[in-house]
């Protein structure tokens, strides 16, 4: 599949790895949700991307909680369950049954709406059961569609889960929801793209490796991070959804 692209795309898709990769494991989460927009400008097609995605989170996730499944909070992740799987399930449908055209503009849509509350400092905040709960089956169809999901999902994990506990629960939830997702994809015969996903895994060390060191600093400035990451989601997002609605491209790769 990577033979089909040209050198400076080659390129491109490297680096959006490695940010992926970094994002991942410098907040926790949000690498898909960061990530995928990029990918759409390279090739415009979820079903290319998300399987690759993926197999990238089942590693790096699983890696990461090889010495740390002490550190998870089952109980919350059980209860919290009932309301994500479903609609994550619901979700995966949609992503094999929707246009493209309207898949890319439910990712860019979505990214705008994360970039427009981070840049402003206006974090997605769940103070109430109902309300938990909403962004919870929110957020599990979100993923089931994009992977981008996490942030709905994070806003109320911050609320119920220790701050120590918090990333390690998150990946066991991430592991799970695209264990789903990979599971539903082999059932119907989508290509998974290993190959592509493989030969990608090295450079999304990169990234896994930076975030690892970074972690702590990023948790120290989060509101910071997230401000200008915000304004880059809004500028990829807008530029996304005029390259949606237009018959000329944006950038020539």
């Amino acid at each position: 599949m990577l033979l089909d692209f040209s050198s400076y795309q080659l390129l491109s898709i490297a680096l959006i790895f490695i940010w992926t990769g970094f994002v991942r494991t410098g907040l926790g989460f949000g690498g898909a949700a960061l990530g995928l927009p990029l990918m759409l400008f390279v090739q415009n097609n979820p079903l290319l991307w998300l399987p690759i995605i993926s197999v990238h989170l089942l590693f790096f996730s699983g890696l990461t909680l090889v010495n740390r499944l002490h550190n998870v909070d089952w109980h919350y992740l059980r209860s919290s369950s009932f309301y994500i799987f479903p609609p994550a399930i619901i979700g995966v449908f949609g992503l094999l049954n929707l246009p493209t055209l309207w898949l890319n503009s439910f990712i860019y849509s979505v990214t705008l709406f994360y970039g427009l509350t981070w840049l402003f400092n206006r974090g997605i905040e769940s103070r109430h059961v109902w309300a938990d709960r909403g962004l919870l089956i929110l957020g599990g169809y979100i993923a089931g569609i994009s992977l981008s999901g996490a942030p709905l999902m994070v806003a109320v994990y911050m609320r119920n889960v220790s701050r120590y506990q918090l990333r390690d629960t998150l990946f066991v939830l991430w592991f799970i929801l695209v264990s789903i997702k990979m599971t539903t994809f082999m059932a119907l015969s989508v290509d998974l793209h290993f190959e592509a996903a493989l030969t990608l895994l090295p450079i999304a060390a990169i990234g896994h490796v930076l975030g690892l060191k970074a972690h702590n600093a990023i948790m120290r400035n989060d509101l910071l991070f997230k401000r200008y990451i915000g304004g880059g989601l809004v500028v990829v997002s807008v530029l996304g959804l005029v390259y949606l609605y237009s018959k000329q491209p944006l950038v020539s790769l």
